[in-house]
């Protein structure tokens, strides 16, 4: 696919993770890439292979907290509030997009407005190569464990449910 055909969140992406020195191919999909199962389906990898991007917000910070989640995991969210020291809750479709510039089903791990604080799911470092949302919800980049940790500066944790 030509990078430069990207729709504008992906551009974004590309352009963000660029700045961090990474050059991963974003590819779009005519099916969505929303949820895990549909971007597994579309790439053709493994479930877990998906580093789905969650949001959650802070309930006495405000901050933004993103868990990068094995697609096959759920997450504990009071292991989380533990991490976070604070209670968190999901954040809505407005918190996600006020604090990162995505939208729910397409954030990265990259490039957020407000840099959140990052936790990456342990399971996600059992793969040789992982996929992320890539801004939108039918575009996903391939990397390794390795990179996400080093561009989101995540702590690795135990969040699976």
């Amino acid at each position: 696919m030509n990078q430069e055909s990207l729709k504008g969140a992906a551009q974004r992406v590309r352009a963000a993770l660029e700045d961090l020195g990474f050059a991963f191919e974003i590819r779009e999909f005519p099916e969505s890439t929303r949820t895990s199962e549909e971007a597994a389906a579309a790439i053709g990898c493994e479930l877990g292979q998906i580093a789905k991007s969650l949001i959650f917000k802070a309930r006495d910070s405000g901050d933004p907290v993103l868990v990068m989640a094995s697609g096959v995991n759920r997450v504990d969210e009071k292991a989380l509030a533990r991490l976070a020291g604070e209670k968190i809750r999901r954040a809505d479709a407005d918190f996600v997009r006020q604090k990162t510039g995505f939208s729910i089903g397409g954030v990265p791990p990259a490039g957020h407005l407000e840099p959140p604080r990052t936790y990456i799911d342990r399971d996600l470092l059992g793969y040789e190569e992982i996929w992320a949302a890539a801004g939108t919800p039918n575009a996903v980049f391939r990397l390794r464990p390795a990179d996400l940790i080093t561009m989101t500066r995540g702590e690795i944790a135990d969040l699976k449910k």
